[in-house]
């Protein structure tokens, strides 16, 4: 089964993460066809919007970490992918839409808010528990957080767990607007809406918003990797992700 379901709709393509039994968790293996799926979405010029979602009732759960524990790539591999995902985010010329029809966790919620539209399900919500697994900030978010969130909900929600609500991401401008599921087919009518308007405009309009942003993005997707790869090595990490994949199997008893 593929990690990944692309559907082209006219000039939209939809990437869609495809692991509805781990909650649409990416692993290693997750991280490379998202990014290939992207930059292939990025050069084809029959393609003018991107809209990324998830299978089932979840956007995702972020990076499956039993797989992470279990994976046979090296740090440097898991790094250069880690890298790859979260660039292939912020250097996307097209317009990249996220359509979140259930929780976003982790990386899902940080690559999240590198893209130019979100739309939420009423009941989605966006969670980065990186410090109760001994992790830290990813996806660019210690730079994109605090500017679209403000640095006291950013706070909250990196350092200490805070689990953002779809309204409350509405009120904060992470999200454009939100959907009810048996209205989710008038999103997809709006986005192949706009993928019938001009590219090239909206490319350039785009680049123009970005133009002060991409050596920040830069910047922090360079710095993160750092912090994450010393992180995911050490004692505190690990001692943190085995214990929660311990709650997780006793809960599933």
């Amino acid at each position: 089964m593929s990690l990944i379901v692309i559907e082209n709709r006219g000039k939209s393509r939809i990437i869609r993460l495809n692991n509805a039994k781990r909650r649409n968790a990416l692993s290693h293996e997750g991280y490379l066809d998202l990014t290939k799926a992207l930059q292939e979405a990025d050069k084809d010029d029959s393609v003018s919007v991107v809209a990324i979602t998830g299978s089932g009732n979840f956007y995702s759960s972020g990076n499956d970490i039993k797989a992470a524990m279990m994976s046979s790539a090296t740090i440097e591999e898991r790094a250069k992918g880690l890298r790859d995902l979260v660039r292939a985010f912020y250097t996307c010329r097209k317009i990249l839409i996220g359509v979140v029809n259930g929780p976003a966790i982790g990386i899902a919620a940080t690559t999240l808010a590198l893209c130019d539209i979100i739309y939420a399900e009423e009941n989605a919500y966006f969670y980065t528990p990186f410090s109760a697994l001994g992790l830290c900030a990813e996806g660019c978010s210690s730079y994109t957080f605090p500017k679209i969130l403000g640095r006291t909900k950013a706070s909250e929600m990196l350092i200490l767990n805070y689990k953002l609500t779809a309204q409350e991401a509405l009120r904060f401008n992470l999200v454009s607007s939100i959907f009810t599921l048996d209205k989710i087919d008038s999103v997809w009518a709006k986005i192949d809406e706009f993928a019938r308007l001009p590219q090239q405009s909206m490319m350039i309009t785009k680049s123009l918003m970005q133009k002060f942003d991409i050596d920040q993005l830069e910047v922090a997707n360079n710095a993160e990797l750092v912090a994450v790869m010393e992180r995911i090595t050490s004692e505190e990490s690990i001692n943190a992700a085995r214990e929660f994949l311990q709650k997780k199997e006793r809960s599933s008893l």
